[in-house]
């Protein structure tokens, strides 16, 4: 048996395991035989859930993880030759590898600027408008990503203007949702006020970030723009043989609403966490917690020092400062171990 040693860490909230909702919904998947390709009862279930979820008849698909599921639907919403207007700091443009221009054949991704990673509707129209000459990309998506990659939270008036831009610029409007969860929380707002009825057309929903061990699910709300995007993912490798083991845990989850009490807490510590870090000598916030993550400045050395420790976080996100990333299952004591760190290192390094 392999020793995990490396202990409960805030490099992601990737670093968590299972949560007991999915486990024990994947465990009830595993007994005896059921169709394969999501013609089964569980995979069934869970899209009439999330139907429920967001008050509406949406169609609804399970991919293996969120390059594929951006990838994926931006890919359904653009020919090779047209655009997608998205944040200078979005996932889909820096950390994807280049998989939305893969899938879609070419679609160019135009960025667009707008403090603590959420885009600026005056350069998305300027964007949009720069050029209409056959030379250029056309542009026809806009995304976002909710909650951003800095831990900030579109408000739903932020949203509808979105939407509002979107259709006002014949764009489609597609939702990066890894930790939809987190921003669902944050706001205190329904699910379906967030996406369709502020002119959302796709939601790519996170799971995985949220306690399942994998699997994302591809929501959409316009209808018509689902055509064959079942093709889509068989093509790419996202259809799985055994579907009923990225849907089930999704019935786990939705069931009692566990996927937001596991959103909440984790926002929770990361509001706890950057009460205690506030306080610290040396250590500057960046951006507002809004979700779950933290982002804090401090000397390079102090990082080197935390690593030494056998800390584990990123700089290369959120223009070089550490972010700290809190989940499901990250406890009181996991805090104050940190902290402590932090506090004896500043007054060798600070």
């Amino acid at each position: 048996m392999i020793e995990n040693t490396l202990g409960h860490q805030f490099a992601s909230d990737n670093y968590s395991g299972i949560c007991p909702e999915a486990w024990e919904a994947m465990c009830a998947a595993n007994c005896g035989h059921a169709l394969p390709y999501g013609d089964d009862e569980y995979t069934e279930k869970a899209c009439n859930m999330l139907r429920d979820v967001f008050e509406t008849d949406c169609e609804v698909f399970f991919v293996f993880n969120g390059t594929a599921a951006n990838s994926l639907a931006l890919a359904s919403l653009c020919q090779s030759y047209h655009s997608i207007i998205g944040h200078t700091s979005a996932h889909v443009e820096t950390d994807e590898c280049g998989a939305p221009e893969f899938f879609s054949n070419g679609t160019k991704i135009l960025l667009a600027g707008g403090g603590h990673g959420k885009i600026d509707l005056g350069d998305v129209d300027q964007i949009a408008n720069r050029r209409s000459d056959i030379h250029y990309p056309k542009p026809k998506v806009l995304t976002i990503t909710q909650a951003t990659e800095l831990g900030t939270v579109y408000s739903l008036d932020e949203i509808h203007a979105a939407g509002e831009t979107a259709k006002r610029l014949g764009l489609k409007f597609h939702m990066d949702g890894a930790r939809f969860a987190n921003a669902v929380v944050s706001l205190g707002a329904s699910p379906k006020d967030m996406t369709w009825k502020a002119g959302v057309d796709v939601l790519c929903f996170g799971g995985v970030k949220n306690g399942l061990a994998v699997g994302e699910a591809v929501v959409f709300f316009s209808k018509e723009l689902a055509f064959e995007f079942d093709y889509r993912c068989k093509q790419s490798g996202q259809l799985s043989s055994k579907m009923r083991f990225l849907s089930a845990p999704w019935i786990g989850m939705l069931e009692g609403d566990a996927w937001l009490r596991h959103a909440a807490h984790a926002n929770r510590c990361a509001q706890l966490l950057e009460e205690r870090l506030r306080d610290i000598e040396g250590v500057r916030i960046m951006f507002p917690c809004q979700a779950n993550s933290v982002f804090v400045e401090m000397p390079v050395k102090l990082g080197d020092a935390l690593r030494e420790r056998g800390w584990h976080f990123y700089t290369f996100i959120g223009t070089g400062g550490v972010r700290l990333m809190c989940s499901w299952d990250t406890a009181r004591e996991d805090i104050d171990a940190l902290v402590q760190d932090i506090q004896e290192l500043c007054g060798e390094y600070v």
